[in-house]
């Protein structure tokens, strides 16, 4: 039988505009670091997300994500392509003492961040992006959110 702990759904959320030192160090925000569960232990894991965004999930998150992704079957040659890009740049990081995280340049590089950042919370995950790209994605709001909307959504059961 899991334990409640084993099963709590983490979900985080938020928008938070945050500055890289220039050590490519990152203050946590308060207020999201209040909702990272006890069980991550102020451990992090960050990769390279879609869209050249990072995500940064908690530690006892990314090891779900982990499992989900180590059971695919590595003789399907797709399957192994994602599982490298996946885990390519995964850098296992730990708040300090004063609660920053020192983010690896070569992520930065790849999301294009220099200094001024979004930390966007949802879900299991944290996504951190350039400010610039971060507002330009959101200002490409799509045409019919509505369409979008029901397409994504609309295969849930109707309840009668």
């Amino acid at each position: 039988m899991k334990s409640s702990a084993q099963t709590k759904v983490t979900n985080l959320l938020g928008e938070f505009e945050c500055r890289i030192d220039p050590k490519g160090r990152v203050m946590m925000p308060a207020a999201l670091k209040k909702q990272i569960p006890a069980a991550a232990k102020k451990r992090f894991v960050i990769n390279r997300g879609f869209e050249r965004c990072l995500v940064l999930f908690p530690m006892n998150e990314w090891e779900k994500e982990s499992a989900e992704v180590n059971k695919l079957n590595l003789y399907i040659k797709a399957n192994r392509e994602f599982m490298r890009a996946f885990r390519n740049g995964a850098t296992e990081l730990v708040l300090d003492t004063t609660n920053r995280l020192l983010l690896p340049k070569t992520l930065l590089d790849y999301a294009g961040i220099e200094k001024d950042i979004v930390l966007f919370a949802f879900g299991n995950r944290i996504e951190v992006w350039s400010k610039s790209a971060y507002e330009k994605m959101m200002s490409e709001e799509p045409e019919n959110y509505a369409a979008l909307a029901e397409k994504v959504m609309g295969t849930k059961e109707e309840s009668n």
